[in-house]
């Protein structure tokens, strides 16, 4: 009996031994990798991608301590589900348990990008591209596609001047159609809550108030100016004058003949033959020639009041306009400008 009793007491011992063993072996292996930096990895998986894909891929990148201990605990922890694809941000602290749970759970790395006032939908597109969120063919596809636009209420072409400039988060590979309809639904939503008035406009008094906007995007610098600017085109509309202005003009370079941006226009440049040529064209453009952010907006909704016809930058620097209602009165203004530095 004493030896039966050893030898049991010996087996106890070595099972004992093993499972003290084992978990000490899974703790070790547990540990968070060397590989994982205090910025954290991004990782991503790829759609249709298996389990032993990713633990195999994990295991090279050195991002596990463990490839069969990732595919073992997939196994004893099944309730967690597949992997699921998307891009991940892999922080220095995750154990493979964390991986493993954070590459189930879908929660992806969501990429901020941030619009600027006053970019182009081609611009924007590039943007999106370069912030790894998708590519710009494809938010360009989804800019343009009808039946998108119609869905949105849009009869335009393009979502040109409805792309809402603003800071986003988006994962990778987010589909175009759900981006480019997020920019729209914020710009509509910024729109109502800012402006309350524009809720009572028919679809095309809201159009031509973009437009405008879009225009005064792109002429003003100095944000108290905008409103003054609005009343400017306000005024030129109501007595059947071109609107001239430069803006549309480089649009047409830069966006239709998709020359670069120029440093300075030329006479020739104003008589380039284009609808949105405001130097040839009366009215406003057939659509926006940009994103306008509130300021633009809020001026084109509110312009100031006022009898000036004209406007001309004096200041580059502080970014300064000398507003006119005489013809002459502008030509003179550079030349009063330039006195007035001399001193």
């Amino acid at each position: 009996m004493r030896v039966l009793a050893v030898f049991v007491s010996l087996l106890l011992f070595i099972a004992v031994s093993c499972i003290i063993g084992f978990f000490l072996l899974m703790s070790f292996l547990d540990q968070p990798a060397p590989a994982l930096t205090s910025d954290g990895v991004i990782f991503t998986v790829e759609r249709g991608e298996t389990g032993i894909s990713v633990a195999a891929r994990l295991g090279n990148l050195g991002l596990i301590r463990s490839r069969n201990l990732f595919r073992a605990l997939m196994i004893l922890k099944p309730q967690g589900g597949d992997v699921k694809a998307g891009t991940y941000r892999l922080l220095e602290t995750m154990r493979t348990t964390d991986v493993l749970d954070l590459i189930r759970s879908g929660r992806e790395l969501l990429l901020k990008v941030t619009v600027p006032e006053g970019y182009t939908v081609n611009q924007t597109a590039a943007l999106f591209e370069h912030s790894g969120i998708l590519m710009a063919a494809e938010f360009l596809g989804a800019a343009s596609s009808r039946e998108l636009l119609a869905s949105m209420g849009i009869t335009a072409v393009s979502a040109e001047g409805y792309l809402f400039p603003d800071s986003y988060y988006f994962a990778k590979n987010t589909p175009a159609d759900t981006v480019v309809s997020t920019l729209v639904s914020t710009y509509r939503a910024r729109l109502e809550r800012e402006l309350p008035e524009s809720v009572s406009l028919d679809p095309e008094e809201l159009r031509q108030r973009l437009v405008l906007a879009s225009i005064v995007e792109r002429e003003y610098r100095a944000a108290d100016e905008a409103p003054l600017m609005a009343g400017v085109f306000h005024n030129r509309i109501r007595r059947g004058m071109k609107l001239q202005s430069c803006a549309t003009v480089v649009y047409v370079m830069t966006e239709i003949l998709k020359k670069p941006h120029p440093e300075k226009l030329l006479f020739a440049d104003l008589e380039v033959d284009n609808r949105y040529n405001t130097y040839l064209y009366p009215g406003i453009p057939p659509g926006p020639i940009c994103s306008p952010g509130l300021v633009a907006l809020k001026a084109a909704f509110r312009p100031e009041a006022s009898s000036y016809l004209y406007f001309r930058l004096v200041d580059p620097v502080e970014g300064r306009h000398h507003f006119s209602e005489t013809f002459d009165e502008h030509e003179q203004a550079q030349s009063l400008f330039v006195k007035g530095v001399d001193g």
